[in-house]
């Protein structure tokens, strides 16, 4: 870049040069110097555009790595959103636990100090007993829901960091990929209903699979809805046809403009600019479900009425 930008900058010194000392040259005639202009023009011009080639095509380069890098920032983003949502979703099965456990302690305490001091009653015994099994299903129930939290984002995790195709059973690896997303709405007046079909499988990379899951949950948490206003989200899984699977996402939120529908699934389009949108969740599911599921994503939506997205890929990958 910089041997071309000096050289252009050394042949235009040259070229004023020599126009500046051809109007002395009077062995020249009139039409000789306009073809020597002329040819400098060209050679300057021609020189010009080929830098401008090169910087364009040097710039074309940083800005698709610039969008990669921010891409990967994105998928990485949804990630440690549900690394937040699971971790603080699980300090309250965990809190009920440690309350229940310390309860059975303390009446545990009190049982031996009354076998100690001979104070120990038929009926203190029966209480204990039925206050400890409460406490020890307690325990024990909101541990197991503290497991089931950690199993279902490992399994999520894992996968989304791991892009390789295996059978699927499609309807219960969704379920473990919505449990993992239940704390981005668990504590908003929105809700998620879902109508999977049991008997569908595919092959395919459940990484990406899950995803566009996420990132379709939480556009519609970020865009569809407000705060104050109850939504509703619904996701359904089916097959329309022998060998394709179909995936809907619906929201009962504010919709799209005909314009926000068009740019959709743009790089860097958001309507909710300087509001911490980036701008490329819908483009990343675009992009999972064109490449990685070798599918197509079309969006039905108008204003006030909600938006339907609708994701079709084929049960195994083509070619």
């Amino acid at each position: 870049e910089f041997r071309i930008s000096t050289l252009l900058r050394g042949f235009l010194c040259f070229k004023r040069g020599v126009e500046a000392v051809l109007p002395r040259e009077r062995d020249l005639d009139a039409e000789l110097r306009l073809g020597i202009l002329a040819a400098l023009d060209e050679l300057y011009y021609d020189t010009a555009f080929r830098m401008a080639d090169v910087y364009a095509d040097k710039l074309l380069a940083v800005l698709e790595d610039a969008q990669l890098q921010l891409m990967r920032r994105e998928k990485m983003a949804a990630l440690g959103g549900l690394v937040a949502g699971v971790a603080h979703e699980i300090n309250t099965p965990m809190g009920v636990a440690v309350t229940a456990a310390s309860l059975l302690r303390d009446r545990l305490g009190a049982l031996a100090r009354d076998f100690d001091g001979g104070q120990l009653r038929k009926r203190s015994l029966a209480d204990f007993l039925r206050d400890a099994g409460e406490a020890a299903e307690l325990t024990l129930g909101n541990l197991r829901r503290a497991s089931e939290l950690v199993a279902s984002f490992k399994q999520v995790a894992v996968d989304q960091s791991h892009a390789t195709r295996r059978q699927v059973h499609l309807a219960p690896y969704l379920r473990e990929v919505i449990s993992s997303l239940a704390p981005l709405y668990k504590r908003t007046p929105h809700h998620l209903e879902v109508d999977l079909d049991d008997a569908l499988e595919a092959i395919l990379d459940p990484g990406a699979l899950s995803q566009i899951v996420t990132n379709l949950v939480q556009n519609a948490l970020r865009h569809a809805f407000t705060e104050d206003v109850p939504g509703t989200m619904r996701l359904t899984l089916r097959s329309p046809g022998a060998g394709e699977i179909e995936l809907v996402f619906a929201d009962d939120g504010r919709g799209l403009s005909r314009e926000e529908q068009r740019r959709l699934f743009e790089p860097f389009f958001t309507t909710r600019r300087g509001q911490g949108g980036s701008g490329l969740g819908m483009h990343i599911v675009h992009n999972l479900v064109t490449e990685a599921l070798q599918g197509t994503i079309t969006a039905d939506s108008a204003p006030g009425e909600g938006t339907v997205l609708r994701v079709r890929f084929p049960a195994a990958p083509r070619g």
